[in-house]
């Protein structure tokens, strides 16, 4: 019992047994110690290991076996060529070593010639070529020949060529080149044939260096270099030129206008002021007092005023030396200034991070009130006097928000949120829920406790104020009022028309929008609150 092996040669999977393939193993390592490995001897091999795969490749069809034998070894061996045969075939004359090849090739049969289309020597597909060294005709003649039956058989010709071409396979290896002229392709004819190759292809690149031709060209694209190095010389110099004049004038514009806002008095951020809900006069450092703490404003138009205008005289700087490229050695100035900037942005994020630290921690406070009603079946709600709504003094109007001044005095005003819900009591209950935001759980709960919100009772109607206000010299962290106004079941409420301004997503059992329940009565029943037409 032997065994076998699974090896690859030039891309084909054999299995081959144990004696073969030692003795095949034997004959490959004589082959690469001979040729050496540099690119002409791996070339060599290659074609030598393509040609063993061939010829494996017939003997499992012709044995029908998967197995690779000893004896197919040595009748490869036989026909590529004994490593005697080619060792001592270096030191005889190249024509005896072609004879003493010819007659062990004529021993063990005649070469069968094949049909392939040959790439060396082809105008287009190689037909002719190959047909030239199949029939051991000048391919020069096989294409006159061709030319003139196009003009004889109209072109009919034509079509025999593409089908030729198509169905005749190109040859790709060196021993396909040999089959393609009647020679064997053993060891010594595939190494012969490749020097040859070789030795062309080094004939005509001298043919082609010493030719006038190659002098003159290399002299032209000496030239066309020395013309296109010049062209891009000149090029870089025109956008180095342009990317400083745009720098000059980004630098220029952005620092007169950074300085101008600046000493004028209005900060960058007042262009706020042309929007519709602000008036000329408003100024931003007043308006940032309202989000945040005392002097953390002055501090950071400061520290921005450095980040902002630092990199600009950067650009500026950069955008003359590339334009009048002038030398300058003071490290000190750039490290100084560049320090500037780094303690400058430090600034700029501890004051930021302080500032949006005073939002993190949120509390509400509940306060609840039963409505003196005893005898009301229908607890009617209006909203109460809007004593801002001719406020002459500038105002500003963010998501709920508003900033008011009245006689000199600047007040904070937020906007409440009205909800209707069933009462667990059989007493009306108007509940005022407050919040706000700070750094801390008491830092929130006393920003609670600076707002101030008011509703007002007369007999069965309650009127609640449009705003909430917070203390003056308060910040605005978010603070909100949600009044909820508790119905007993069996009992109606009635939603005045100008209470739209703040309800806020009342459920009801109809699924009614907020902007349809005001002018109308809803009683509480026990699925909600239902559209009572009486």
């Amino acid at each position: 019992m032997k065994k076998t092996f699974t090896i690859n040669i030039s891309g084909s999977v054999f299995h081959i047994d144990e004696d073969a393939y030692e003795k095949l193993q034997n004959y490959l390592q004589m082959l690469s110690s001979h040729f050496g490995a540099n690119a002409e001897g791996r070339e060599i091999l290659q074609d030598i290991e393509a040609r063993i795969a061939e010829l494996f490749n017939e003997k499992k069809q012709s044995e029908e076996k998967d197995v690779i034998l000893e004896e197919w070894v040595d009748d490869v061996i036989e026909r590529m060529g004994k490593p005697e045969d080619f060792i001592e075939g270096e030191e005889e004359d190249e024509q005896e070593v072609s004879e003493e090849k010819t007659s062990a090739t004529t021993s063990t049969g005649k070469v069968k010639r094949r049909m392939y289309r040959d790439p060396d020597s082809r105008v287009l597909g190689g037909v002719c070529g190959g047909m030239g060294a199949y029939f051991s005709i000048d391919p020069v003649v096989l294409r006159i020949i061709f030319f003139v039956l196009i003009w004889i058989t109209g072109g009919i010709v034509i079509p025999v060529y593409l089908l030729l071409w198509i169905a005749v396979p190109k040859a790709r290896t060196t021993a396909q080149r040999l089959e393609m002229r009647g020679r064997e392709a053993t060891v010594s004819n595939i190494e012969k044939s490749i020097k040859e190759e070789v030795k062309d292809v080094k004939e005509s690149y001298k043919k082609f260096k010493d030719s006038d031709s190659y002098n003159k060209g290399k002299e032209q694209m000496s030239q066309f270099g020395e013309v296109v190095y010049s062209v891009f010389r000149v090029a870089l110099k025109v956008f180095v030129i342009l990317v400083g004049a745009l720098m000059i004038l980004i630098g220029f514009v952005g620092l007169v206008s950074f300085l101008t806002s600046m000493v004028v008095g209005h900060s960058v951020f007042d262009s706020a002021s042309v929007t519709p809900w602000f008036v000329p006069d408003f100024q931003m450092s007043g308006f940032a007092n309202y989000f945040m703490s005392p002097g953390s404003w002055t501090v950071l138009m400061v520290a921005s005023a450095f980040l902002i205008g630092i990199p600009l005289l950067t650009i500026l700087f950069i955008g003359t030396k590339l334009i009048f490229r002038y030398k300058t050695n003071n490290k000190l100035i750039f490290l100084g200034a560049f320090g500037v900037w780094l303690v400058s942005l430090v600034v700029v994020i501890i004051v930021s991070v302080g500032q949006i630290k005073d939002y993190s921690k949120r509390t509400s406070v509940n306060q609840s009130q039963v409505v003196e009603c005893q005898d009301c079946r229908t607890l009617y709600l209006e909203l109460g006097d809007d004593n801002y709504y001719d406020n002459t003094g500038y105002e500003i109007d963010l998501d709920r928000m508003k900033v008011v001044s009245e006689d000199g005095e600047v007040i904070l005003l937020g906007q409440p949120r009205l909800d209707v819900e069933r009462s667990s009591s059989k007493d009306f209950i108007v509940m005022i829920r407050k919040r706000s935001r700070g750094s801390s759980q008491e830092a929130a709960k006393e920003n609670v406790e600076e707002i101030v919100y008011n509703f007002t009772q007369n007999d069965s109607t309650l009127y609640f104020d449009p705003y909430f206000t917070i203390e003056e010299g308060s910040r605005w962290l978010d603070q909100e009022v949600d009044i909820t106004v508790k119905i007993p079941e069996g009992k109606r409420v009635y939603l005045d028309d100008e209470l739209i301004k703040i309800i806020y997503d009342i459920e009801n059992v109809s699924n009614t929008w907020d902007g349809d329940m005001v002018g109308k009565y809803w009683e509480m029943t026990d699925l909600g609150l239902e559209h009572d037409k009486d």
